[in-house]
């Protein structure tokens, strides 16, 4: 029998506005070129989600800003990543997360700091949940146009705090972030 191994991988969790978005990722084969979303182009993120959404069992996970606000935003992320592992379309035997914190599950969990450099799972799961997430902050782009979503994605940037002071908050915007987790 085949193990079933799910990555998991969390985006947004240190941004100032949004959800904060998890994946789980079961990959049917190897993809070639995962690694970090963070250390990738913009443009072989998109060629690789294309890749990883064709090629593997996938999920999201999201946990609200009213939720990020509510319970804070280490147990939204961990609860977003107990959702996207709930949410794939098969139950894996183990999963493994990036990070040092696991969510609560039913399941076999491993906590793997640097993972999404490490575990191709992870890698697939820190890309499709990043591009995930970009674009659905570029769709807030144009509900909420002062801020500049579309270039920094609900970052701390100079632009985005400059945004703040001259607007206010808008609905997306996290009232308890205090520039640590």
């Amino acid at each position: 029998m085949i193990e079933l191994v799910a990555g998991v991988d969390e985006v947004g969790r240190g941004s100032l506005a949004g959800p904060v978005i998890a994946s789980a990722v079961i990959l049917k084969q190897e993809i070639f070129g995962l690694n970090d979303s963070k250390k990738l182009s913009k443009k072989k993120r998109e060629i690789l989600n294309q890749e990883i959404i064709t090629n593997s069992y996938f999920s999201y996970g999201s946990a609200s800003v009213e939720e990020i606000d509510d319970i804070n935003i280490l147990q939204a992320s961990l609860l977003a990543m107990k959702r996207a592992i709930l949410n794939l379309p098969i139950k894996p035997h183990r999963v493994l997360v990036d990070g040092a914190q696991k969510p609560d599950i039913d399941i076999s969990v491993e906590a793997i700091v640097g993972g999404d450099s490490l575990i191709a799972e992870i890698s697939a799961a820190s890309i499709i949940a990043k591009v995930y997430r970009d674009d659905l902050m570029m769709k807030q782009d144009i509900i909420y146009p002062h801020y500049g979503f579309r270039q920094h994605k609900g970052y701390g940037t100079k632009m985005h705090i400059e945004n703040i002071r001259s607007y206010g908050n808008c609905p997306i915007h996290r009232k308890t972030f205090k520039g640590t987790s």
